[in-house]
Protein backbone atom coordinates (compact mmCIF):
# COMPACT_ATOMS: atom_id res chain seq x y z
CA UNK A 1 0.00 0.00 0.00
CA UNK A 2 1.14 3.58 -0.47
CA UNK A 3 1.62 6.27 1.86
CA UNK A 4 -1.08 8.14 -0.54
CA UNK A 5 -3.35 5.47 -0.54
CA UNK A 6 -2.55 5.12 3.27
CA UNK A 7 -3.13 8.71 3.51
CA UNK A 8 -6.16 8.80 2.17
CA UNK A 9 -7.76 5.64 4.19
CA UNK A 10 -6.15 7.47 7.47
CA UNK A 11 -8.37 10.35 6.41
CA UNK A 12 -11.88 8.22 6.05
CA UNK A 13 -10.67 6.70 9.28
CA UNK A 14 -10.70 9.74 11.23
CA UNK A 15 -13.89 10.70 10.81
CA UNK A 16 -15.51 8.11 12.80
CA UNK A 17 -12.65 8.86 15.72
CA UNK A 18 -12.97 11.77 17.31
CA UNK A 19 -10.50 11.47 19.46
CA UNK A 20 -7.83 10.56 16.75
CA UNK A 21 -9.00 13.75 14.55
CA UNK A 22 -8.45 16.34 17.38
CA UNK A 23 -5.14 15.06 17.94
CA UNK A 24 -3.73 14.90 13.99
CA UNK A 25 -6.08 18.07 13.39
CA UNK A 26 -6.14 17.51 9.68
CA UNK A 27 -9.88 18.55 9.84
CA UNK A 28 -9.35 21.50 11.91
CA UNK A 29 -8.67 24.20 9.08
CA UNK A 30 -8.97 23.33 5.26
CA UNK A 31 -6.63 25.97 4.88
CA UNK A 32 -3.55 23.81 7.26
CA UNK A 33 -4.16 20.40 5.47
CA UNK A 34 -1.72 20.21 2.96
CA UNK A 35 1.00 21.71 5.99
CA UNK A 36 0.11 19.24 8.33
CA UNK A 37 0.03 16.21 5.57
CA UNK A 38 3.44 17.16 4.42
CA UNK A 39 4.56 17.10 7.50
CA UNK A 40 3.32 13.76 8.04
CA UNK A 41 4.01 12.02 4.71
CA UNK A 42 6.98 12.92 4.77
CA UNK A 43 7.77 11.49 7.74
CA UNK A 44 6.08 8.23 6.96
CA UNK A 45 8.25 8.16 3.87
CA UNK A 46 11.28 8.44 5.80
CA UNK A 47 10.65 5.74 7.63
CA UNK A 48 9.21 3.19 5.00
CA UNK A 49 12.39 4.30 2.67
CA UNK A 50 14.85 3.62 5.53
CA UNK A 51 13.01 0.52 6.88
CA UNK A 52 12.85 -0.74 2.51
CA UNK A 53 16.74 -0.65 2.53
CA UNK A 54 17.70 -2.14 6.26
CA UNK A 55 15.46 -5.18 4.78
CA UNK A 56 17.42 -5.02 1.44
CA UNK A 57 20.59 -4.66 3.39
CA UNK A 58 19.45 -7.89 5.72
CA UNK A 59 17.92 -9.85 3.05
CA UNK A 60 14.87 -10.65 5.13
CA UNK A 61 12.12 -8.94 6.73
CA UNK A 62 13.32 -7.38 9.77
CA UNK A 63 11.93 -7.26 13.20
CA UNK A 64 10.85 -4.08 14.16
CA UNK A 65 10.12 -2.55 17.40
CA UNK A 66 7.76 0.56 17.17
CA UNK A 67 8.71 2.13 20.90
CA UNK A 68 5.96 4.74 21.63
CA UNK A 69 3.95 4.20 18.81
CA UNK A 70 1.34 6.05 20.36
CA UNK A 71 -1.92 5.44 18.55
CA UNK A 72 -0.27 2.91 16.34
CA UNK A 73 -0.36 4.72 12.48
CA UNK A 74 2.91 3.79 11.74
CA UNK A 75 2.56 0.42 12.81
CA UNK A 76 -0.88 0.11 11.04
CA UNK A 77 0.75 1.58 8.14
CA UNK A 78 3.59 -1.02 8.15
CA UNK A 79 1.08 -3.83 8.61
CA UNK A 80 -0.64 -2.99 5.48
CA UNK A 81 2.37 -3.55 3.82
CA UNK A 82 3.28 -6.81 5.18
CA UNK A 83 5.43 -5.55 8.08
CA UNK A 84 4.80 -7.70 11.23
CA UNK A 85 5.72 -4.89 13.92
CA UNK A 86 5.61 -4.93 17.73
CA UNK A 87 4.80 -1.48 19.37
CA UNK A 88 4.84 -0.38 23.35
CA UNK A 89 2.99 2.97 24.52
CA UNK A 90 1.67 4.06 27.32
CA UNK A 91 -0.94 6.71 28.72
CA UNK A 92 -4.52 7.42 26.72
CA UNK A 93 -3.41 5.74 23.45
CA UNK A 94 -3.61 2.24 24.11
CA UNK A 95 -7.45 1.83 24.58
CA UNK A 96 -7.93 3.04 20.91
CA UNK A 97 -6.20 0.55 19.38
CA UNK A 98 -8.70 -2.09 18.90
CA UNK A 99 -11.19 0.49 17.05
CA UNK A 100 -8.15 1.42 14.70
CA UNK A 101 -7.65 -2.78 13.83
CA UNK A 102 -11.27 -3.13 12.90
CA UNK A 103 -11.27 -0.14 10.91
CA UNK A 104 -7.75 -1.17 9.08
CA UNK A 105 -8.71 -4.97 8.70
CA UNK A 106 -10.56 -4.33 5.43
CA UNK A 107 -7.95 -3.30 4.15
CA UNK A 108 -4.60 -5.31 5.20
CA UNK A 109 -3.74 -8.07 8.07
CA UNK A 110 -3.94 -6.24 10.67
CA UNK A 111 -2.65 -9.58 13.21
CA UNK A 112 0.97 -8.55 11.95
CA UNK A 113 0.63 -5.44 14.28
CA UNK A 114 0.91 -6.47 18.28
CA UNK A 115 1.14 -3.92 21.21
CA UNK A 116 1.75 -3.58 24.87
CA UNK A 117 1.17 -1.31 27.64
CA UNK A 118 4.12 -1.08 29.03
CA UNK A 119 6.83 1.38 30.47
CA UNK A 120 10.51 0.82 28.88
CA UNK A 121 12.30 0.78 32.25
CA UNK A 122 10.52 -1.90 33.63
CA UNK A 123 9.62 -4.31 30.41
CA UNK A 124 11.96 -4.02 27.06
CA UNK A 125 12.42 -6.29 24.68
CA UNK A 126 14.96 -9.29 24.77
CA UNK A 127 18.21 -8.60 24.41
CA UNK A 128 19.62 -8.75 20.97
CA UNK A 129 16.18 -9.29 19.60
CA UNK A 130 15.77 -6.26 17.55
CA UNK A 131 16.70 -5.05 13.69
CA UNK A 132 14.50 -2.12 13.32
CA UNK A 133 13.67 0.50 16.09
CA UNK A 134 11.36 3.03 15.17
CA UNK A 135 11.45 6.30 17.17
CA UNK A 136 8.84 8.94 16.36
CA UNK A 137 8.12 11.59 18.63
CA UNK A 138 9.28 9.50 21.44
CA UNK A 139 13.00 9.93 22.41
CA UNK A 140 12.14 13.40 23.30
CA UNK A 141 10.15 11.65 26.30
CA UNK A 142 12.24 9.15 27.13
CA UNK A 143 13.69 9.92 30.50
CA UNK A 144 16.50 9.48 32.24
CA UNK A 145 17.48 9.54 28.31
CA UNK A 146 21.02 7.79 28.89
CA UNK A 147 19.42 4.90 30.94
CA UNK A 148 16.78 4.19 28.24
CA UNK A 149 19.70 4.66 25.60
CA UNK A 150 20.99 1.79 27.48
CA UNK A 151 18.15 -0.47 27.46
CA UNK A 152 17.46 0.32 23.95
CA UNK A 153 21.26 -0.57 23.00
CA UNK A 154 20.93 -4.14 24.90
CA UNK A 155 17.71 -5.01 22.34
CA UNK A 156 19.07 -4.32 19.04
CA UNK A 157 20.99 -6.60 16.85
CA UNK A 158 24.72 -5.21 16.31
CA UNK A 159 24.06 -3.78 12.81
CA UNK A 160 20.50 -3.01 13.60
CA UNK A 161 19.21 0.52 13.30
CA UNK A 162 16.99 3.02 15.19
CA UNK A 163 15.20 5.29 12.87
CA UNK A 164 14.38 8.70 14.66
CA UNK A 165 11.78 10.97 13.85
CA UNK A 166 12.06 14.25 16.04
CA UNK A 167 11.28 18.07 16.49
CA UNK A 168 14.12 19.91 16.05
CA UNK A 169 15.23 21.26 19.46
CA UNK A 170 17.16 23.86 17.79
CA UNK A 171 14.27 25.33 16.51
CA UNK A 172 13.73 29.11 17.72
CA UNK A 173 10.28 29.12 17.05
CA UNK A 174 9.28 25.98 18.74
CA UNK A 175 11.56 26.59 21.36
CA UNK A 176 10.06 30.04 22.30
CA UNK A 177 6.54 28.35 21.96
CA UNK A 178 7.80 25.52 24.95
CA UNK A 179 9.48 27.52 26.74
CA UNK A 180 6.14 29.90 27.36
CA UNK A 181 4.24 26.27 27.81
CA UNK A 182 6.45 24.97 30.64
CA UNK A 183 9.28 27.26 30.79
CA UNK A 184 12.55 24.79 32.08
CA UNK A 185 10.30 22.55 33.78
CA UNK A 186 12.00 19.41 30.90
CA UNK A 187 11.28 16.53 33.08
CA UNK A 188 8.00 15.70 34.41
CA UNK A 189 5.95 13.01 36.80
CA UNK A 190 2.78 11.60 36.44
CA UNK A 191 0.56 9.02 37.67
CA UNK A 192 -0.38 5.91 35.60
CA UNK A 193 -3.25 4.65 36.44
CA UNK A 194 -3.14 1.51 34.69
CA UNK A 195 0.63 0.51 35.49
CA UNK A 196 -0.25 2.20 39.43
CA UNK A 197 3.33 3.79 39.27
CA UNK A 198 5.01 7.45 38.61
CA UNK A 199 6.06 7.21 35.10
CA UNK A 200 9.21 9.90 34.83
CA UNK A 201 9.24 11.65 31.65
CA UNK A 202 10.58 14.29 29.29
CA UNK A 203 8.45 17.35 28.88
CA UNK A 204 8.84 17.92 25.37
CA UNK A 205 12.36 17.74 25.70
CA UNK A 206 13.24 18.44 22.36
CA UNK A 207 17.04 18.24 21.57
CA UNK A 208 19.28 19.64 18.68
CA UNK A 209 20.70 16.80 15.71
CA UNK A 210 24.23 17.56 17.46
CA UNK A 211 22.93 16.99 20.66
CA UNK A 212 21.23 13.97 20.26
CA UNK A 213 24.29 12.59 17.48
CA UNK A 214 26.53 12.97 21.41
CA UNK A 215 23.44 10.83 22.99
CA UNK A 216 23.64 8.14 20.72
CA UNK A 217 27.14 7.94 20.57
CA UNK A 218 27.60 7.14 24.05
CA UNK A 219 24.78 4.80 23.86
CA UNK A 220 26.82 3.06 20.82
CA UNK A 221 24.88 4.34 18.17
CA UNK A 222 26.49 6.35 15.46
CA UNK A 223 24.29 8.43 12.67
CA UNK A 224 24.60 7.40 9.61
CA UNK A 225 26.16 9.67 6.98
CA UNK A 226 23.68 11.78 4.45
CA UNK A 227 20.68 10.22 6.53
CA UNK A 228 20.21 13.09 8.07
CA UNK A 229 16.68 14.94 6.77
CA UNK A 230 15.49 18.45 8.17
CA UNK A 231 11.44 18.63 6.87
CA UNK A 232 9.21 21.33 7.27
CA UNK A 233 10.08 25.33 6.78
CA UNK A 234 7.55 27.49 5.45
CA UNK A 235 3.94 28.46 7.49
CA UNK A 236 0.97 27.28 6.51
CA UNK A 237 -0.38 30.20 4.90
CA UNK A 238 2.64 29.53 1.85
CA UNK A 239 1.20 26.46 0.98
CA UNK A 240 -2.21 28.01 -0.38
CA UNK A 241 -3.59 25.20 -3.43
CA UNK A 242 -0.06 24.07 -3.91
CA UNK A 243 0.50 19.90 -3.43
CA UNK A 244 2.68 19.20 -0.12
CA UNK A 245 5.02 17.31 -2.33
CA UNK A 246 5.43 19.95 -4.57
CA UNK A 247 6.46 21.92 -0.98
CA UNK A 248 8.56 19.34 0.31
CA UNK A 249 10.53 19.64 -3.11
CA UNK A 250 10.61 23.82 -2.22
CA UNK A 251 11.76 22.98 1.13
CA UNK A 252 14.46 20.66 0.01
CA UNK A 253 15.91 23.76 -2.63
CA UNK A 254 16.22 26.37 0.15
CA UNK A 255 17.85 24.27 2.70
CA UNK A 256 21.16 25.72 3.91
CA UNK A 257 23.19 24.71 7.43
CA UNK A 258 21.96 27.79 9.24
CA UNK A 259 18.05 27.22 7.84
CA UNK A 260 18.33 23.53 8.69
CA UNK A 261 19.39 24.58 11.98
CA UNK A 262 17.63 26.86 13.45
CA UNK A 263 14.26 27.04 11.12
CA UNK A 264 13.21 23.73 9.85
CA UNK A 265 10.72 22.10 12.18
CA UNK A 266 11.60 18.74 11.80
CA UNK A 267 14.31 16.04 12.02
CA UNK A 268 15.00 12.53 10.66
CA UNK A 269 17.73 10.19 10.86
CA UNK A 270 19.29 6.34 10.89
CA UNK A 271 21.70 5.59 13.87
CA UNK A 272 23.21 2.06 13.33
CA UNK A 273 23.97 0.17 16.65
CA UNK A 274 28.37 -0.27 16.50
Amino acid sequence: MTTQTFFDLFMEELKNLPELSHYYKFHTSEKGFEFRKNYFMQRLDYVFEALKQHEKHLGRKPVIWDLGCGYGTTCLFLAMNGYETYGSTLEFYYKFLPLRREFWSNHGNTELFRADYQDLFEDAPSEASIDVIIVQDTLHHLEPIHEAMQIIRKSIRQGGIMIGIEENGNNIIQNLKLYKQRGNNRIITFWDEKLQKNITMGNENIRGLNTWRNILLDAQFKIQANSENYIRLLPPFAYGNTDSKKIAQLENKLGNPILHKYFYFGINFIAEAI
